[in-house]
């Protein structure tokens, strides 16, 4: 496939302008940003080549012409309820899973950094969801499961072919984000358990080879810290099948995951973990795929904007190339800022989840900052994307709306992140509930006086930032219950701005690269003041070429 591609680069490069790219060189941010957090900046190249080819025809071909397809019956008429991939969909993600090792740094001596930014690279929120939800039952299996469930994580991780494939199967139709309403009933039989209901949202349908899903056991307390979590096999301790798939949804976008409604009757399942602790560990779960959730909307986002930058190359209007006029070089800028301001921020999510992810509950101080930090993130980058997809898409002008081009797409997939793992509301309200219950804006703040203190060069921008966040919380608890929650996700993003341009101005005195500290002045002035003061033409040039960094 790939000796095919490199001889044929034209195939696909009249449908989009950064076909061919090798988008991991190129992004000089996103490697700054590792060598920040990790201290070395990871040899991802291979997959920048794959992520800028393959990938980019690949998920572009499944969601236009060959989206996944569900099967209920075998050729001798048996159920299976199997989903049909495009047979190249499924190469490309054994070949992240396998070769590029998307799934193993956390188990091999890595970091999640690693895997999240090999997240952003592949971008594409569906396919990345299906190595999420894989990862996500790796985790659960890991942590909390019995020696024969962790028996799966070899193969779910890619240390054993051939790969298995995971899902995490928690949202009712009469719920949605309140789990607390869920109504799947889990009864014991002997060792095991059988669970009765369904799941209208079950991404992974006829993929997963097993599954995490929530149930109440029966007879247990209302709400959800009556939940407990289990283990689903696809197949049966007979061999038959274990749960019906009722059916596929028609979806926006996201078209490369198959999404569907899940049937459980009289499912055999295997508990994890304790009987009472359901709900800690399926919000332990969330906090894995809401990272993703952010690392994939940024990965969006930064895909969009290469597109709408290479066409400002090319592309003349007055006499002049689009990338000559002072407005396009200031949407641009925009664009830049915003995605360099929401990267830093969910890199720090993640900095602070790879420092948290073994502890148990009761958790530790530090585990409940990085939930903190997670919703933060989940919300920024969720706008960020859905901002700088259509700024992208009004670059191209009329053919930015037409789906046969690229930027479409992209801005179709940014609008699913507000929305997947935990709703803007969600998200603001669980921050509140990490705030309140918690106190774990303490250990923030905390952790960014420190970090202020650190800064010298830089010390004026990071200083008006912290002063952001000060007043936000000092605001938050002065508030009655009633209003600040009517105000949580204005707090959030507050906060999550001010954040990204500590750790932006951070970065430059780290590294000593004085442009991280030219764009968290200019994010600072853009989200958290009252517009761009130091902003220029020239300036804006300098931004714009990401290779600069």
């Amino acid at each position: 496939m790939s000796n095919y591609l490199e001889n044929n680069i034209d195939v696909y490069g009249f449908l989009s302008n950064i076909y061919g790219m090798n988008v991991y060189d190129i992004d000089k941010p996103l490697q700054r940003f590792l060598q920040y957090f990790i201290g070395k900046v990871p040899s991802f190249s291979e997959l920048g080549i794959f992520a800028g080819r393959d990938l980019l025809e690949i998920t572009d071909y499944v969601d236009k012409v060959s989206r996944p397809r569900h099967i209920m019956w075998d050729i001798n008429g048996n159920r299976v309820d199997r989903v049909w991939l495009n047979p190249v969909e499924r190469w490309a993600i054994e070949k992240l899973v396998l070769d590029f090792g998307i799934n193993k740094p956390p188990y091999h001596g890595g970091s999640w950094h690693e895997h999240y930014a090999m997240g952003f690279l592949v971008s594409d929120p569906g396919l990345y969801c299906i190595i999420t939800i894989t990862i996500q039952t790796a985790y659960a299996l890991y942590k909390y499961g019995n020696d024969e469930l962790r028996r799966y994580i070899p193969r779910l991780i890619g240390d054993e072919r051939p790969i298995n494939f995971g899902a995490t199967w928690f949202t009712e139709v009469q719920g949605g984000s309140d789990l607390g309403a869920n109504a799947t009933i889990a009864k014991r039989d002997g060792d095991l358990w059988r669970l009765y209901g369904d799941k209208y949202f079950a991404s992974g349908v006829g993929l997963a080879d097993i599954a995490l899903t929530s149930a109440r056991p029966e007879g247990g307390r209302a709400g959800a810290k009556g939940l407990a979590l289990f283990a689903v096999p696809r197949l049966n301790s007979k061999g038959d099948l274990n749960f019906i798939v009722r059916r596929l949804k028609e979806k926006s976008g996201t078209n490369s995951v198959p999404t569907g409604e899940v049937e459980f009757h009289g499912t055999e399942a295997y508990l994890i973990g304790d009987l009472s602790n359901g709900i800690y560990y399926i919000m332990e779960d969330l906090m894995v795929s809401r990272l993703a959730n952010a690392i994939g909307a940024v990965g969006v986002a930064r895909k969009a904007y290469l597109e709408a930058y290479e066409y400002a190359n090319k592309r003349s209007a007055f006499g002049k190339l689009l990338i000559e006029h002072p407005l396009v070089i200031r949407d641009l800028m925009d664009m830049e800022v915003t995605i360099e301001g929401a990267t830093a921020l969910v890199f720090k999510a993640v900095n602070e989840f790879d420092k948290s992810w073994r502890d148990k509950p009761p958790y530790s101080e530090h585990y409940h900052y990085a939930r903190l930090l997670t919703h933060i993130a989940k919300n920024v980058t969720a706008d960020a994307a859905a901002y700088v997809t259509r700024l992208a898409m009004e670059l191209h002008g009329g053919i930015g709306f037409l789906s046969e081009y690229p930027i479409e797409r992209w801005h179709r997939e940014a609008l699913i992140t507000p929305i997947w793992e935990g709703t803007s509301n969600i998200q603001a309200l669980d921050m509140l509930e990490a705030m309140t219950k918690k106190n774990a804006h303490i250990a923030m703040l905390n952790d960014l006086e420190n970090i202020v203190a650190e800064i010298k060069a830089y010390h004026n921008t990071a200083e008006a930032a912290m002063n952001v966040i000060r007043s936000t919380l000092q605001t938050a608890t002065s508030l009655s219950p009633l209003e600040v929650e009517f105000r949580a996700k204005d707090i959030l993003s507050l906060l999550g701005h001010a954040i990204a341009v500590i750790i932006l101005t951070h970065i430059a005195e780290r590294l000593g690269i004085d442009r991280y500290a030219l764009v968290a002045e200019l994010y600072l002035e853009k989200y958290l003041q009252s517009g761009y003061k130091v902003g220029s033409y020239d300036l804006g040039k300098r931004i714009i070429n990401i290779e600069e960094g």
